[in-house]
Formats: structure tokens, sequence, C-alpha cells
């Protein structure tokens, strides 16, 4: 008998049409809070951890079309035929593979500065940083911000990362993400989206939303969205960079709203 997979840890909030929130990497599902409360209001909100990340199981492959699969099987288990899928960079990428190998499942996609290609790698010091963190001299987060300052200079940043930290039953600072299982598949995160052979490329309505100050989407990026995603259309949120649902969490919210409501 084929071992199943464990569900991924979600949280449900609101009533109506479904939507499901996927975090980017080092996040969890806290990370879109500010996005799922507005749209609880008038839909039925499901923002997911994804393996390795948050409460969610820790897994030694992160391959996309492992990462869509989970989302399926967390859709089944809640009996969730269709949905409109929002997920930002990581997350948007999942979010891809999944309206790639059920569209049927997909009423609409929403990709959060992300492309469907291959990513140099940019994460490693973050890795080897949080990967260097002393737990047994933590005592307070603000030591953890002390070691990972070495490697990380960004406050906001390491104020972020640094939100994998939790108390264990043991009362002791540990790590809720898998950081060794994330170092082992960051390769696999960078690549590109994958279309199978027998798939064709996803007919329904895309919305890519960029930060304008990010570099995340770029022009020579149109290539490979068109030929996964060819009903795509994007916009731009200025003044704001990768974590543009952050740092301009109205606009962002608005934008999100309008494509859902809109039927063209």
């Amino acid at each position: 008998m084929t071992k199943q997979t464990p569900l991924l840890h979600y949280k449900q909030i609101g009533t109506g049409k479904h939507i499901v929130l996927i975090h980017g990497l080092f996040g969890s599902l806290e990370n879109l809070n500010m996005v799922a409360k507005p749209l609880a209001e008038n839909y039925c909100v499901t923002s997911v951890d994804v393996r390795n990340h948050g409460d969610s199981f820790h897994a030694s492959s992160m391959q996309y079309p492992e990462l869509a699969q989970d989302i399926i099987n967390l859709l089944d288990h809640l009996h969730i035929d269709t949905c409109l899928l929002l997920g930002h960079s990581m997350g948007g990428k999942i979010a891809i593979q999944v309206a790639l190998e059920h569209p049927e499942r997909v009423i609409k996609l929403i990709v959060a500065d992300i492309a469907p290609v291959s990513y140099p790698p940019h994460h490693l010091k973050i890795i080897e940083g949080l990967q260097a963190i002393d737990l047994s001299r933590v005592t307070k987060r603000k030591d953890a911000d002390t070691q990972l300052a070495a490697y990380v200079d960004n406050v906001g940043m390491r104020q972020f990362l640094l939100r994998n930290l939790a108390i264990d039953s043991h009362g002791k600072f540990a790590f809720k993400c898998s950081l060794d299982d994330i170092s082992l598949c960051y390769a696999h995160i960078m690549k590109a989206n994958q279309l199978a052979a027998n798939k064709m490329p996803y007919p329904g309505q895309t919305l890519f939303i960029k930060g304008g100050d990010s570099d995340y989407i770029l022009p020579e990026h149109k290539k490979a969205i068109a030929a996964l995603l060819p009903n795509a259309k994007a916009k731009i949120i200025q003044g704001t960079g990768h974590w543009l649902h952050a740092e301009k969490t109205i606009a962002f919210n608005k934008v999100v709203a309008d494509f859902i409501s809109t039927d063209s």
C-alpha cells in the first residue's frame, strides 16, 4: 500500500467562494494574514503552511509537482472542488504548478512577484546564517537576531526569518521550519515551473502582481509566462519591493479584490 502524504497545516476563515493562499520561502500562513482577513469578509479563505514550513510536516523533497500535490490533497480533504489560488514568491510557483496540473480545480490564479522561471541561488547566506544560530545561547529572540546579523544585515529580513523561532515543549527556542530539508531542497525551489508532457498551458485568467522596485519579474520573463499561462496579465504596484502585500497592503488587496470580482 502506498504511504499517504500527511496533510498540510491550514487555517480557514470566512464563508463563500473558496480562495487558497500560499506563502513564500521561510514564511508561514501568518504572512498572508493581512490579505486573508479582508478577503474573509466575502469568501472562504484557506491559508496553508507549505511542507517544511510553519506547522506542516517535514520532508526531504520539495519539487514543485510534489508541492502542488500537497495543495490538491488538502483541497480533496476539505471537499473543495474549485478555488481561486493566490501565491507569493515560492507560493506563486506552487500555485502555478497546481493550475498547470489541475486546471479544472483553479477558477483564477494570482501570482505575487514571481515568474515561472529558474532563479540564481540568492538565499545561501540566509540559510547559512540560520543554520549557524546556536540555539543553546538563545534565551530571547534578540539573542538569535544578534547572531543572524553577522549573515543578514537587513533588520526587517531578520525579523521575518526569526518568526520561525518558537518555544518548544521543553521551554527552549527551536525552529518550526525544517532548515535542513529546505537547504537540501533549495536547488529545486529555485527551478522553473515545468509543464508535464501530457498537459496543456493553463487557460484560466491569471494575474501577476509585481512590486515596482522588485526584480523578480522582468521583461525577459514574458515569453516563459505566455508559454505556460497564455491568459495572463500583469499589474505593477509602484513604490514597493518583493514583499508588496506587506509594504502596500491596501493597494495589493484592492488589486486582488478587483481581479477576483471581475468576469472579464
